[in-house]
């Protein structure tokens, strides 16, 4: 799953890295080392621009799709609900059955992004303590967590998807009427070696959990954001996990587990787990 990540980089960054056309610097974000659930976060969406807007790019054809940086809210609320409280559970989608949920599929077939990250936290619970814990033999000590990133330090490019909800119970004008959210879709952990492992811990991804983001490499964002593309079996290809290897982990300080700390610290790569906690 994904539950908590670190996104950093600068929208100027952003801007280069995925070629972005248009973004709007009144909705730049600080960076942010504890991405937790209901924040609003970067995506990177392809989308024909209001007339408002077209003047701002270099094209005034508002009929195309340009490559946007949006703010978005992490928790996507289907256009259909009726209240946006179950966008907080509705963080992650996954990647064998998006194209069939109600929650997910219509967003799935021509509403999807990008959610630029570093990297994301996962946080490890032994076999053997989770077999302990469920015959209740022993309370669960403190989960390690680690950092997940690129071997290669490049940007990690989580597959997404964004809705829009209308709150009827404002008017048109009100700057909080339409809500954009969206999810992050997850896939099986990799099984094979990571390309950088710890000395002490997971050898791994599956390891340290079963499920992770869903990362797309540079060659599939064009065909991933393009919104004239939406053939559900055409689109399920592009669910295919990326080439196995390009990953490392790390163990990081417990209080990342605090959504209420927030710094680079919480990056800092340590020499082991921390005491009291276990791989």
């Amino acid at each position: 799953m994904c539950g908590r990540y670190a996104a950093s980089r600068r929208p100027e960054d952003l801007a280069g890295i995925f070629e972005i056309e248009q973004w709007e610097p009144e909705e730049t974000l600080a960076p942010d080392y504890n991405v937790a659930p209901t924040k609003e976060v970067y995506a990177v969406l392809d989308r024909p621009l209001k007339d408002a807007d077209a003047a701002s790019t270099s094209s005034s054809v508002t009929g195309r799709p340009v490559r946007q940086l949006r703010k978005l809210k992490w928790g996507l609320v289907p256009s259909w609900s009726k209240t946006p409280e179950g966008g907080a559970r509705m963080i992650n989608a996954r990647a064998e059955t998006v194209h069939e949920k109600p929650s997910y599929k219509r967003a799935f077939s021509s509403r999807r992004c990008i959610i630029p990250a570093d990297g994301y936290y996962e946080w490890v619970t032994a076999a053997a303590e989770r077999e302990l814990e469920v015959e209740g033999k022993k309370k669960r000590p403190r989960k390690q967590p680690y950092f997940v990133l690129p071997a290669d330090g490049s940007v990690f490019a989580m597959a997404g998807l964004y809705e829009f909800w209308r709150d009827k119970t404002l008017p048109d004008d009100h700057p909080q009427a339409w809500w954009v959210t969206c999810s992050v879709i997850t896939t099986e952990a990799e099984t094979g070696p990571l390309a950088v492992a710890p000395a002490d811990g997971p050898r791994a991804l599956a390891d340290i959990h079963p499920r992770m983001p869903l990362m797309l490499t540079p060659d599939r964002w064009d065909s991933w954001l393009d919104p004239s593309r939406t053939d559900v079996e055409d689109l399920r290809s592009l669910l295919a996990p990326p080439p196995p290897g390009l990953m490392r982990a790390y163990p990081v300080s417990t209080a990342v587990s605090n959504v209420r700390n927030n710094g680079p610290e919480l990056l800092k790569e340590l020499e082991g787990p921390e005491e009291g906690t276990l791989f």
